[in-house]
């Protein structure tokens, strides 16, 4: 059985949540309160800036220049494709770039884990801490490709997610997860597991930071 199976299937129950939360069904048909929006969309563009850091961090540890290029490439498309998805959003909803920004509790705790493993882990260590962020969204997108929700933001982001250009990255990762753990020993093979199961119960979080409107309390 191949390993993205495995762990598949181990973090089913978190990603279940995922799609059950409020947050994914109210996009879905169109009724997610927009402050709601507002506030994940904030938190969204700090965790993509840095997600973009990992997967250069990924290309910096990459065994080969064909691998180097790929991560390379993949850093570049979540600028392009996904930061520009955000760009429209915040330019729709008239919001501007927060100079002095400061995440919610949630996001950069999420952050903090995917560059820890970064600075610290092996190249699939990285590719197991990120992928949950890629293959989430893209069976997210597949299980609402069909929804209508009749608003010009919630249409795009479903659309975003669930297109096949974004299908072929995610199918390029987690056949690079596979690869990886083939080559990994029992311990890496652990930490593996570990990062895609903290980083999936991550995901759930998000939802639910962006739905509750989460602040620090100081």
């Amino acid at each position: 059985m191949k390993f993205s199976t495995i762990v598949r299937e181990r973090s089913d129950q978190l990603w279940r949540a995922s799609f059950d939360h409020p947050f994914v069904k109210e996009i879905a048909d169109g009724t997610l309160a927009i402050e709601r929006f507002v506030h994940y969309l904030k938190q969204d563009s700090y965790y993509l800036t840095n997600f973009a850091k990992v997967q250069s961090l990924g290309a910096a540890k990459a065994p080969d220049l064909a691998t180097t290029g790929r991560f390379a490439f993949h850093a570049q498309s979540t600028y392009q494709a996904e930061h520009a998805l955000h760009e429209t959003f915040f330019a729709d909803l008239n919001m501007e770039p927060e100079p002095a920004f400061m995440p919610a509790p949630t996001a950069y705790k999420y952050v903090t884990h995917i560059l820890s493993v970064a600075a610290m882990g092996t190249l699939g260590e990285i590719v197991a801490a990120i992928l949950p962020c890629y293959w989430l969204y893209f069976e997210i997108g597949q299980r609402h490709a069909n929804a209508t929700p009749h608003h010009p933001i919630y249409d795009r982001w479903i659309a975003a997610y669930g297109d096949e250009w974004f299908g072929q990255l995610v199918q390029e990762q987690i056949d690079r997860f596979d690869a990886l753990a083939e080559q990994a020993s029992d311990a890496e093979r652990a930490r593996m597991m570990q990062h895609f199961l903290i980083s999936s119960r991550y995901e759930w979080e998000f939802w639910q930071m962006a739905y509750t409107l989460e602040q620090w309390k100081m």
